[in-house]
């Protein structure tokens, strides 16, 4: 399994600017801005990393595609579904 960031690595302190009615609200809720900025983080990266492996593969996905369109599956030929 791919993995996308070190869950155990210390925590830093950093400075954010937020929106300060969104900030409100989520006081309000009672909401840990860390922990749901951290979330959103990793989400955005691990969507960012996904575009990236897709843009760097695309060739070899198009030949991989291409060989079995005119081949099919290995296996078709004994399949029972």
């Amino acid at each position: 399994m791919f993995i996308l960031y070190d869950k155990h690595a210390p925590k830093r302190p950093t400075n954010l600017t937020v929106n300060s009615d969104l900030l409100l609200k989520a006081k309000e809720l009672k909401l840990n801005i860390s922990s749901v900025l951290e979330y959103a983080l990793a989400e955005r990266v691990r969507q960012e990393k996904r575009n990236e492996w897709l843009r760097e593969n695309a060739d070899a996905i198009a030949t991989y595609n291409s060989v079995i369109e005119d081949n099919g599956l290995f296996g078709d030929d004994v399949r029972t579904f």
